[in-house]
């Protein structure tokens, strides 16, 4: 209670906001997978399945539903990076775990095993101990600044190692075990992850500081972000819809 205590004390109000913000987010998203996997299981019983490269679930009103709720999920998680660390915003995306695991045990009827529930209480102990020991966000005062930051050798070197991963599972690994290792389209989700949130807290930066008065709609450098989230996302999503109805 007292690490507790020292570090609400420490917070300051834009932390907070980004608490809050990445709370409320883990709780749409958590719910949206829900409703999008109700959504992909109505339209894979009349049309091409997901999971095989069909796009039926684009004529799917619960989908759109359960899409629409994600969306405002991430708005929430985008603004959430504006306001505070990514050490702090990001842990606190397992929330979203626990939230589609207990909903999935509710709606979908998917029963939730020992194992499921140790994964659950393990997301708690890992975030709250995260969040609880989160370093001081050093102040940026220009997107140019996370330009140079993100352009260091050593990110360059994580963003290539990432992208030959990306690629070689998407590639090679996908057509071959795509169908029966969930871990592929999961591995897809999760490398393209790594780079979203630093693209993500940069482009949150920008659109903070623009609305503050300093306009960083000038540089190039918003945009280029700007593309990388857009091509994130897009591929984050397809690749989600095929875990669900594949290996859900």
């Amino acid at each position: 209670m007292a690490a507790v205590r020292r570090w609400s004390e420490g917070m300051s109000s834009d932390n907070i906001k980004g608490l809050v913000l990445a709370i409320s987010s883990s709780l749409f998203i958590g719910a949206s997978f829900i409703v999008k996997k109700k959504g992909l299981k109505k339209a894979g019983a009349s049309g091409v399945r997901a999971g095989v490269g069909g796009y039926s679930y684009l004529l799917e009103p619960l989908w759109w539903f359960g899409m629409i709720t994600m969306v405002v999920g991430e708005i929430a998680n985008f603004a959430a990076y504006a306001f505070a660390p990514a050490i702090l915003v990001t842990p606190l995306g397992a929330l979203s775990i626990i939230i589609s695991a207990v909903l999935a045990h509710i709606i979908l009827r998917e029963k939730l095993h020992t194992f499921g529930i140790l994964g659950c209480a393990l997301c708690v102990v890992g975030s709250t101990t995260i969040v609880l020991h989160a370093p001081q966000e050093r102040q940026i005062e220009s997107v140019t600044e996370v330009w140079d930051l993100a352009t260091e050798p050593g990110f360059l070197f994580y963003t290539a190692l990432v992208l030959t991963a990306v690629f070689t599972l998407i590639f090679h690994f996908v057509p071959q075990y795509g169908q029966t290792h969930i871990m592929v389209y999961i591995g897809v989700c999760s490398l393209v992850g790594s780079i979203s949130v630093m693209s993500v807290k940069a482009l949150g930066i920008a659109l903070k500081l623009t609305f503050s008065g300093m306009n960083q709609l000038l540089y190039p450098q918003t945009w280029a972000f700007t593309l990388v989230v857009a091509s994130c996302v897009i591929t984050q999503m397809n690749y989600l819809n095929k875990v669900m109805v594949t290996h859900c």
